[in-house]
């Protein structure tokens, strides 16, 4: 699902989105537009503003909880001879070294389902899917567009491609032959205002690709 050949820890800002496993409605409810949350989605929140405590480099932008998924806007900042790791009290000094996107997503995934987890006294249960979507933000028009879907997201539930009641119909024989439906990110992209051609170079295959056929015309 990433990129191929492109330096996840340079420099940028990335949309990501994470989904709960099984795309399970644990993050509470949507009422009239709004998320009526829960612990679950107050530990999940908890987790994501404290990743700059732990990535100096990491600052972050709109973030939503949803009933069964997570989107946000990460920007990795570049690491000069000038910068200093934040200090904050109790704390000790974050370390300076590079992380990439991947490792701040999984540290994040982490530490929500560790402390979920600890509540619901289920250890090493699984909360989230083991991948997630991200979007390479180029331009200040693709960040306007994503930041508006983000902040709209929750009055626009009912909508969601995440949404349930939205779940694409699965064809059992197909997944019998041993092909595994994707249904996280389809559509999510799209309703973002970003194109199929705007993905190239965040290697979704995961929404906007064709997945290749097989010799009996299986995707």
């Amino acid at each position: 699902m990433r990129l191929k050949g492109y330096d996840y820890a340079q420099a940028g800002a990335y949309f990501v989105t994470i989904c709960v496993q099984d795309r399970l409605c644990l993050f509470g409810e949507v009422v009239d537009g709004l998320l009526v949350s829960n612990r679950y989605s107050a530990l999940v929140a908890r987790a994501w503003s404290d990743l700059p405590n732990h990535y100096p480099h990491v600052s972050l932008d709109q973030f939503v909880v949803m009933p069964n998924h997570v989107h946000g806007i990460i920007v990795l900042a570049d690491i000069g001879a000038d910068f200093k790791p934040a200090v904050r009290a109790g704390l000790k000094p974050a370390p300076t070294k590079r992380y990439a996107l991947p490792e701040i997503v999984r540290a994040f995934k982490t530490f929500s389902a560790r402390r979920i987890n600890e509540i619901r006294q289920t250890p090493g249960t699984s909360v989230w899917q083991r991948n997630y979507y991200e979007h390479i933000i180029r331009s200040e028009a693709d960040y306007t567009r994503i930041a508006e879907y983000v902040i709209d997201n929750p009055r626009r539930w009912s909508e969601d491609s995440l949404h349930p009641d939205n779940a694409p119909v699965v064809d059992t024989a197909i997944v019998a032959a041993g092909f595994t439906p994707d249904h996280c990110h389809r559509g999510a992209d799209v309703v973002a205002g970003l194109k199929p051609h705007d993905h190239g170079d965040a290697g979704v295959g995961a929404g906007l690709k064709p997945a290749p056929t097989d010799a009996r015309g299986l995707r």
